[in-house]
């Protein structure tokens, strides 16, 4: 899939259908069982058993970042869901590493649709906050808003590229606010 035009209007378009930005009600309005684990390692997990989605996710996750986790696992079973079924779920390794890995890039594009509205970023934007600063307000992942900001990038919005970490959720990585 990879044009991030594509993956912002699913987003949106759930956004509208669901009345939330939330992970968890926009999982649950989609019949998507959430059940914590004692992960070691990673974060999260998607799978597809017996034709019902589950997102694992780590049980001692801070709320900011099991947000994040939430959303990207959302990002899997808007825009993979085929690919998890035919691969038996997602192998954890994989999980959130962007860098070699198109469908990790895009859960977590569809994460930051999701859970940042334009409005709200343009607006911090232009009373002169900085990436860190923005990412504080909104209470979220400094690389999530970067991500946030190439897309709006991609629709003609000037802004200037921000750098990010591409395995900002990868297992044992700690999130920057």
């Amino acid at each position: 899939m990879t044009d991030a035009r594509k993956i912002v209007r699913r987003a949106d378009a759930l956004v509208r259908w669901c009345g939330s930005r939330d992970p968890k009600r926009v999982a649950r309005e989609l019949g998507i069982e959430i059940l914590p684990r004692g992960f070691s390692a990673q974060k999260g997990a998607y799978k597809v058993i017996m034709r019902v989605p589950f997102i694992f996710i780590k049980s001692d996750l801070d709320p900011v970042m099991e947000n994040i986790v939430l959303a990207h696992e959302l990002g899997h079973h808007v825009l993979h869901r085929r690919e998890a079924e035919s691969a038996g779920g997602f192998q954890e390794y994989d999980i959130f590493n962007m860098r070699h890995n198109r469908m990790e890039y895009e859960a977590n594009v569809f994460a930051s649709q999701l859970t940042l509205p334009d409005e709200e970023i343009l607006e911090y934007i232009q009373q002169g906050m900085d990436i860190g600063e923005v990412a504080r307000a909104m209470g979220t992942d400094v690389n999530l808003v970067a991500l946030k900001a190439d897309t709006l990038i991609a629709e003609g919005r000037a802004l200037r590229r921000q750098e990010h970490d591409t395995d900002f959720l990868a297992p044992d990585k700690p999130n920057k606010k």
